[in-house]
């Protein structure tokens, strides 16, 4: 972990190389920021005093090293994990969609992969959907979000909101039958079931379909309404859905988007959603 932090530039990584740094790679708070982990669990990894870190922590790893290919294997070999397979919703965020993200660094986007679990986010999608750089486990899911967590900064009429969650479950269930062996997208489906009544009666339909794009108003707790296209783009090979939000230009909801790009999670704090 050491060599390959010590490889890779700031610039690389979608970071300010700041002035006076010591080596040319990532810091460790750096490499801990991209994985969403903490800095003394990274130099614990690093120096071996941490034993079987998570499946969901070596993939952290390997995307915030911009690791691909051999590489990513030999760090799960590491950790003593097997590389996921094929039977498995792959969540690996690939280079040259790491790149697209970093392009669009005033636009707001999401990689989610095909169970809606959030991968990587950028800083104007935090600042406009709340920052979940926090979440853990199923609250990274968008689907348990929805259905058993706060729900989203999105706003919804009651057909709206119909529509938007038949299509969030047919979605969902699409994906269980690609990915039939896949344990944490199975206890992700038991506990929607057990705890929520609207989601087991959605399941129990058995439709199978697709979340769409669609245009959205994001109820902004500072910013106020905001308008937006999201389109949501599926990635051939990944299964990755990368989720992008976008303003008419020229109107009002484009000047409050550029204005959470500008300003961010931290002048505009809200809770998350």
């Amino acid at each position: 972990m050491r060599r390959w932090r010590d490889r890779l530039p700031p610039e690389a990584a979608g970071l300010s190389a700041g002035a006076a740094r010591r080596t040319a790679g990532l810091r460790r708070e750096e490499l801990a920021g991209l994985a969403g982990i903490s800095v003394d669990y990274v130099t614990r990894l690093e120096q071996g005093r941490a034993a079987h870190p998570s499946a969901q922590v070596v993939e952290a790893l390997a995307r915030a090293l911009r690791l691909a290919g051999d590489e990513r294997t030999h760090l799960f070999r590491l950790a003593g994990l097997a590389p996921p397979g094929p039977h498995l919703v792959p969540a690996h965020v690939t280079p040259g969609v790491q790149r697209l993200l970093d392009r669009l660094g005033q636009t707001p986007v999401a990689v989610y992969d095909a169970s809606w679990t959030l991968l990587v986010a950028n800083a104007p999608y935090a600042a406009l959907m709340g920052d979940p750089s926090g979440w853990r486990g199923h609250e990274r899911n968008a689907v348990w979000r929805h259905f058993l967590g706060p729900g989203t900064r999105a706003r919804h009429t009651p057909r709206s909101l119909r529509d938007f969650e038949a299509a969030l479950v047919a979605d969902l269930r699409a994906v269980a039958g690609r990915y039939p062996a896949d344990r944490r997208l199975g206890r992700l489906i038991a506990e929607l079931c057990a705890h929520s009544d609207r989601f087991a009666e959605l399941w129990d339909a058995g439709a199978v379909g697709r979340h769409e794009s669609a245009r959205k108003t994001i109820d902004h707790p500072d910013a106020g309404p905001v308008t937006l296209d999201c389109e949501v783009l599926t990635v051939a090979g990944s299964d990755l859905r990368i989720m992008v939000y976008t303003a008419e230009p020229g109107t009002d909801d484009a000047e409050r988007l550029a204005l959470l790009a500008v300003l961010g999670t931290q002048a505009l704090a809200g809770p998350a959603g």
